[in-house]
Order: C-alpha cells, then structure tokens, then sequence
C-alpha cells in the first residue's frame, strides 16, 4: 500500500511538471514572437478608437506619433501599435503576449506588469511569408535594359 501510493504520487508530480510553462501563468496562456520591424505612425487607432480615425476632417486633433511594430508568431503576423508614451519593444527579440480585450498585452523580459498595444493589422503566417518571398525575389530581379529595336519601333 505505502509503495501504490508513493508511485501514484511521483506520477501526479510528474504530470504536473509535464505542462508547459505558456499554460502557467498569472495573466493567462501566452504566446510567443519575435518582433521584426518598427516604425513610428498614427496614433489615431491606438488611444482615439474607430471614430475617430474615421470620422469627419474637422473632428480631427493634431496627429501624434506612436512606435508600429510588426510581431511574428508561429501561425500569425501582427501589427501592433503602442501608445504616445514609452512602450518600446527591443528587435529581433522573442517575447510573450496574449490577446485581451481586443488588445494585445505584452510582456518584454519577464516584466511583471504588461503593456497594451491596438492591433492594427493581422495576417496569417503562410500568407506573410509568401509575400515577404515575393518582395525578396522582385529585388532580386536585375532591372531590365531599354531595348534599342523596341525604341525604333516607337519612333516610326
């Protein structure tokens, strides 16, 4: 009996230990992704919401500029805006995030708090890559040279 129950023990204990550490977490399951570009942009989809971006000329404020970046995860490509204030995410660096709230919450060097970020755009994986393969094989091709006979032609 002592035995039955130290080997169901050590098989709780094991199962435990077994989950991954994206499932344990305060804040929820987040996921992972390397940020691969930023840019400065509108702020308007960040702190001013849908009717403003869209909505009269005149409703307008002056434009402010927020940090865009481009985030990559296994299945999905977000672009992502931050506020005015300093939510900069470093390069080339893996971090967590979740979806709340229609917001991406992220967390850079196991922070303990998250900072919120609009979601501007979503694609999926395979489709971003396709077109990053695109653009990739268009800057590959030389530029073509005038062709004398096609000038001749034109001119009579």
């Amino acid at each position: 009996m002592k035995y039955f129950f130290g080997l169901n023990f050590f098989g709780l204990i094991l199962a435990v230990c077994s989950v991954p550490a994206a499932w344990a977490g305060p804040f929820g399951v987040y996921q992972h992704g390397t940020v691969v570009r930023m840019r400065m942009g509108d702020c308007t989809l960040s702190h001013r919401g849908f009717m403003a971006a869209f909505g009269s000329p005149a409703a307008q404020m002056p434009e402010e500029v927020c940090p865009e970046y481009t985030l990559v995860s296994d299945k999905v490509v977000y672009v992502i805006v931050g506020r005015p204030s300093n939510q900069l995410i470093p390069l080339a660096d893996v971090i967590d995030f979740r979806l709340h709230n229609s917001e991406l919450a992220v967390r850079v060097d196991d922070a303990k708090h998250e900072a919120k970020f609009s979601i501007k755009e979503m694609i999926l994986r395979s489709e971003w890559d396709l077109v990053q393969k695109h653009i990739t094989d268009q800057l590959s091709i030389p530029p073509h040279a005038t062709d004398g006979t096609m000038a001749m032609r034109n001119g009579n």
